[in-house]
């Protein structure tokens, strides 16, 4: 894995996450406990922080990065994901707020100042533009997102089941190695 210093901030990775040999970590950013990083993934706390909680898992290709102090953004904006979030291959995350329980679908792109509530479910291809708020308990599509309708039972048990998946390959996958 490359772990890189951006000046004074060194990466703060939970002894139990995983970070991929291939996947660059930078700067202020904080990995939790039992979250994994998959291939190719860029993570980048440059000019602002990012915080990954708790069994948290970011997959294949994605691009997670800050916004910088400017007149729009008077302290910038951080990003800062949740516990127990499946983030999708190729999804971009920038300078947004996502919840806890939540999916980010294949190739979705969540803007600055986006916050993206608990247990929500956000579908493969879809666009959040900056500053949208996304309601708890629903899917949202499109580009730009639509709430589609509520999330079924079944939708919530999956977004715990899709973490503790994660949980489980990353250890699967610390075992091989």
């Amino acid at each position: 894995m490359t772990i890189r210093k951006f000046e004074s901030h060194t990466p703060d990775i939970h002894n139990r996450a995983y970070v991929d040999e291939t996947a660059l970590v930078t700067g202020n950013t904080t990995i939790g406990e039992d979250s994994s990083v998959w291939p190719m993934t860029v993570i980048r706390g440059d000019v602002n922080h990012i915080i990954i909680g708790k069994r948290s898992n970011i997959q294949d290709g994605s691009v997670l990065h800050v916004t910088h102090a400017s007149e729009e953004y008077s302290g910038g904006s951080p990003l800062l994901i949740g516990d127990d979030v499946t983030v999708g291959h190729k999804a971009v995350l920038h300078a947004c707020t996502i919840g806890n329980r939540c999916l980010v679908g294949m190739g979705a792109i969540v803007l600055d100042g986006s916050v993206i509530e608990d247990e929500t479910i956000i579908g493969a291809g879809s666009l959040v533009p900056p500053n949208k708020k996304l309601e708890s308990g629903y899917l949202w599509i499109g580009s730009p997102v639509k709430q589609a309708r509520p999330l079924t039972d079944k939708e919530k048990q999956f977004l715990n089941y899709s973490a503790e998946h994660y949980v489980q390959l990353k250890m699967r996958t610390e075992d091989s190695n």
